[in-house]
């Protein structure tokens, strides 16, 4: 298995290295069904090079994997990147493998993570329920980024709410994988609702 980053890795860049100012780092886990946009995200937001555990799908997994038109590769392990929120607080990012024979990894990756984000598919919300289900039974705090795909389809939040079983007070917002701004947003949307949760606990 080849772990890689975005970049050919000739030594730490400027920007890989922790800011000295750094006084808190929080464990944050993207997770999703198959082929919704984790690794695209954690890649658009990251600031240091994303570390990736991408495999080719092969023949071998038909009739195993889930199956995406026009999808060729897909995480085997977790993808992994870091935002600085401000200058005190980083965010470790934990992007979890979509494909239901890989979730035992979760179980490693959950450890320690104060929040999710859930990031969901409207052209397939089906493969959303275990995901949220899951985190549920974990008590893990999450939120919904809805990934903006031009041709999926727009639904009203309370439907959407409606549709994946959620309670009023978790947030939905929507989500452009592709756009470091678009992320940067979602993240700190979990991080109000993860300090809600506190002042309220």
């Amino acid at each position: 298995m080849d772990f890689r980053s975005s970049d050919t890795v000739t030594g730490p860049r400027s920007e890989d290295v922790l800011p000295d100012t750094a006084t808190a780092a929080v464990k944050i886990v993207i997770v999703g069904g198959f082929g919704v946009g984790k690794t695209t995200m954690v890649g658009s937001v990251s600031e240091i090079r994303p570390l990736t555990t991408e495999e080719t799908m092969t023949q071998a997994g038909v009739g195993v994997d889930d199956n995406l038109e026009g999808k060729t590769a897909t995480t085997v392990a977790m993808d992994f990147g870091r935002i600085s929120i401000s200058e005190e607080l980083i965010l470790y990012l934990f992007g979890t493998p979509g494909q239901e024979r890989f979730w035992f990894l979760w179980n490693g990756l959950f450890e320690g993570a104060l929040g999710a984000v859930v990031l969901i598919d409207t052209r397939r919300l089906e493969v959303s329920f275990d995901v949220i289900g899951r985190l549920e039974e974990r008590g893990v705090p999450f939120v919904v980024a809805i990934n903006t795909f031009p041709d999926a389809p727009r639904h009203p939040v309370d439907a959407l709410r409606s549709a994946l079983d959620l309670p009023p007070e978790v947030p939905i917002v929507d989500c452009d994988a592709r756009g470091r701004g678009s992320c940067r947003d979602v993240l700190l949307t979990l991080m109000r609702y993860l300090h809600s949760l506190s002042l309220t606990a």
